[in-house]
């Protein structure tokens, strides 16, 4: 496909830092050879998983937001190659597809302002091409038998990975958002608020749960949809689990997958959720690290996840002398996330 720029065995030992008496994950992932269709290689092979990363920010930006998001790829495929491979989670488990040639997109945005009307018009349109090229990828890789695990780009990738689903279930799917946000935006052009918004209205998501929305950043437009559609979008806040311990968060994890019943369900985990992580909008309070790292493992071991979608980490936003924390952040949620499956499938949950 014209528009993935697949990786090679050579290309990931870049990354790798190889040592005596180790085997590392960039020395076992499987790559898809340049002269093989690459989603026939894909179905053919017996890894489980395709990762596939969105090196752009262009959905951000179009929402009022800051670049950064785009360089969340490359920080966590650093991370990625560098993780032990092992009998806990083993290398051979991923295939490496590359990532989508977004630079002709990414270098028409650069410049674009986003600070009026007319420049936001102008992202949102790339955006519209950009979700064109999302959800074929993420249909065919879903055809093939396997899960797309996602590194983006911005949360506007949620409806790429949700109509890709859909088109390859042939029916709506659910999604599950761990998020301080809900993304639900009102339909003004396509944006990182606003993905499942369209991905509603349009017919491919059935079922959406917002995991610890912050209560500040509920605005009235999306609380009055949350109400009209009760039925199809609910959500609980973090005020509810962490502060006033009204909830609690094991309890809901089971409440949310009753939610989504067997239904194909995306899961989204937005990096801003976390505290203190370097995003366009970091937050000063939110779940930890390790409550993030359990909501990955509840929900993956679920039979009906239909992908993995990392999205708004901006690893040089704020925190430049320390990018390599974002990767292997992002690294331990995609390993949390293999690993929940290969306990499922050898029957050890």
């Amino acid at each position: 496909m014209k528009n993935i720029v697949l990786f090679t065995p050579a290309d990931l030992l870049k990354y790798t830092k190889q040592r005596s008496g180790e085997i590392k994950f960039g020395e076992r992932i499987i790559t898809v050879p340049k002269d093989a269709d690459p989603f026939e290689f894909i179905k053919n092979s017996e890894a489980g998983f395709v990762l596939l990363g969105i090196p752009e920010d262009i959905g951000i930006r179009a929402n009022h937001g800051k670049a950064g998001a785009a360089k969340a790829w490359v920080h966590s495929l650093k991370s990625i190659c560098n993780m032990q491979h092992n009998r806990f989670c083993k290398g051979s488990s991923l295939i490496v597809l590359g990532h989508l040639d977004v630079t002709e997109l990414m270098e028409q945005a650069a410049e674009l302002s986003n600070t009026d009307n007319e420049g936001r018009r102008a992202l949102s349109a790339l955006v519209e091409k950009l979700d064109k090229d999302v959800s074929h990828v993420i249909c065919r890789i879903i055809q093939a038998g396997k899960i797309p695990i996602v590194i983006g780009g911005g949360h506007n990738n949620a409806y790429g990975n949700i109509k890709g689903a859909a088109l390859a279930k042939g029916k709506p799917v659910s999604a599950i958002n761990y998020d301080s946000r809900a993304r639900l935006r009102m339909l003004e052009g396509r944006h990182s608020g606003n993905g499942f918004s369209y991905a509603f209205e349009e017919g491919f998501l059935k079922n959406y749960f917002i995991f610890g929305l912050h209560e500040s950043y509920a605005n009235k437009g999306i609380l009055e949809t949350v109400k009209k559609h009760n039925d199809r979008i609910r959500y609980n806040t973090y005020e509810q689990i962490a502060v006033r311990k009204e909830k609690h968060f094991t309890q809901e994890l089971a409440l949310v997958k009753g939610f989504v019943t067997d239904d194909p369900f995306g899961l989204e985990i937005d990096m801003s959720a976390l505290p203190h992580f370097p995003t366009d909008t970091m937050s000063a309070s939110g779940f930890s690290i390790e409550k993030a790292r359990h909501f990955v493992h509840f929900f993956g071991q679920l039979k009906n996840v239909a992908y993995f979608h990392i999205c708004e980490a901006a690893p040089e936003l704020e925190c430049e002398n320390y990018t390599h924390l974002t990767g292997k952040v992002i690294a331990a949620l995609i390993s949390d996330f293999i690993k929940s499956k290969s306990l499922l499938a050898n029957n050890l949950v």
